[in-house]
Formats: structure tokens, C-alpha cells, sequence
């Protein structure tokens, strides 16, 4: 997988692409400056939507237990819809980018 991915100059890297749920369209039209500071995005459908959520690394300021990037799996069990289709974007890192 590990597709690149830009989102507003951001570079990103698509680390999973389940049921070939990422479409750059719809994230794009879902996309918002909230989702900017998380080191994870996961995108999944519900009701053919797309619905979005941040996640983050410990050393986020944005980190606390409720999104910690461990809690992923536990998401797409527990908050989503049975084996629906989803994708997880990881930021790169900001270094990369200078």
C-alpha cells in the first residue's frame, strides 16, 4: 500500500485501503482544518458516507486516551459498521516536508 497522498500541501501516506474505500474526492469534500493537527485519519462508510476521525501519537499535544493511534483497531470494531469499507491516512513528518 503506503500510497502518497496531498491534502492542502500536507503530504500523507495511505497505510490502509480496505475494500478500496479511499476516494480523494470525498475526503477532499470532508476534509477541514479540524483534522489537520491528528497523525492519523480514518475514513469509513456508513450508510455509503464517508464519516472521518483524527487519531494521534503520544507525543501529540493533541494526544489524550480517547484517540491514541492504539485505538484504531478498537474503532473500526467497536464505532463501525461490520466490515465496512475503510482507509487509514498517516501524516508524514513535518520535517520531510521542508
Amino acid at each position: 500500500m503506503n500510497k502518497i497522498v496531498y491534502i492542502e500541501d500536507k503530504k500523507y501516506r495511505l497505510k490502509k485501503d480496505y475494500k478500496n474505500a479511499f476516494s480523494k474526492e470525498e475526503l477532499d469534500a470532508k476534509w477541514t482544518d479540524y483534522f489537520e493537527p491528528y497523525d492519523y485519519i480514518v475514513g469509513d462508510y456508513a450508510y455509503d458516507k464517508l464519516r472521518l476521525k483524527g487519531f494521534c501519537k503520544k507525543e501529540n499535544v493533541k494526544f489524550n486516551d480517547i484517540n491514541t493511534k492504539d485505538k484504531i483497531k478498537n474503532y473500526l470494531k467497536e464505532d463501525c459498521a461490520y466490515e465496512c469499507k475503510y482507509f487509514i491516512l498517516e501524516k508524514e513528518n513535518s520535517k520531510e516536508m521542508i
